[in-house]
């Protein structure tokens, strides 16, 4: 498509001022976690490291980290068969009301998740009478995060064809062995960048945890808003959030990278 020299530029500009609202916030988050001063003064008084000592002995936040660990990589556990399973059972064999199941598996991920929460809540509490525990946070999370794994699946196998397993079955391999040697290799990328998607977005999930987790689950996003505005603590939010923006590249970048096409596309 042609663009004029000023569109061009238009677009330059759109690009540049998206990022710095994306991007400045983040960098002043950085910035400030080394700040010396407590109240955050701008330009910044001096540079310390004392932030990243106390958040590194801080019991309240190493144990909401290890809460936040488990939950997340259970949730991905979870929604790693679930997704899979909904994703071949859809691509591979056709049944009436397929488009409507395959519709109802993406829809929890774009409910709000507030929506989300008060009907998990409700479920959990007065209908199957469950209380409120790390069980219940890790059934609720794994109910969001198996739509990333779905999507990742689904396109793979899309991509994929039907090509390989029906050669594998004409020579004679049942659908097990099909399946265990032909489909989950070439599936195994699509299987890891679902995973990682989905552990950083149970990771970071905060509304649905609010409704879900009992008042002795405390996890890493709610601590960190538990202790935003107290006034000792404030630094060290700032370290945290610092760290899980250097975390929250690595499994995003590798998902993006291994979910992409050899042509540059994406899935």
């Amino acid at each position: 498509m042609y663009l004029t020299r000023t569109t061009r530029i238009a677009l330059r500009i759109a690009t540049a001022v998206i990022l710095a609202l994306g991007f400045v916030p983040l960098i002043v988050v950085v910035v400030n976690s080394f700040n010396s001063d407590r109240a955050f003064g701008w330009p910044p008084a001096g540079f310390t490291l004392e932030w990243w000592y106390r958040a590194a002995h801080n019991a309240g936040l190493l144990a909401a980290l290890r809460t936040s660990v488990v939950v997340a990589l259970l949730s991905t556990a979870v929604a790693l068969i679930l997704g899979t399973l909904a994703a071949m059972s859809l691509q591979r064999h056709r049944f009436f009301g397929r488009e409507a199941v395959s519709l109802l598996v993406i829809l929890p991920i774009a409910l709000p998740g507030i929506v989300t929460g008060i009907a998990l809540n409700n479920a959990f509490r007065t209908i199957l009478g469950v209380p409120l525990s790390l069980l219940t946070l890790v059934v609720a999370h794994a109910t969001f995060c198996v739509v990333v794994v779905f999507n990742n699946v689904i396109a793979r196998l899309r991509r994929l064809g039907g090509d390989l397993e029906e050669a594998s079955m004409d020579l004679g391999a049942d659908g097990f062995t099909t399946f265990w040697r032909v489909t989950l290799p070439l599936m195994r990328t699509a299987l890891l960048a679902g995973g990682l998607l989905a552990f950083a977005l149970s990771f970071d999930e905060i509304i649905v945890t609010r409704f879900t987790a009992s008042q002795a689950t405390t996890t890493l996003p709610i601590w960190i808003m538990d202790n935003l505005f107290r006034p000792n603590q404030a630094p060290i939010v700032n370290v945290v959030a610092t760290a899980l923006v250097i975390l929250s590249i690595i499994p995003i970048a590798i998902a993006q990278r291994l979910s992409g096409d050899p042509s540059g596309g994406r899935v």
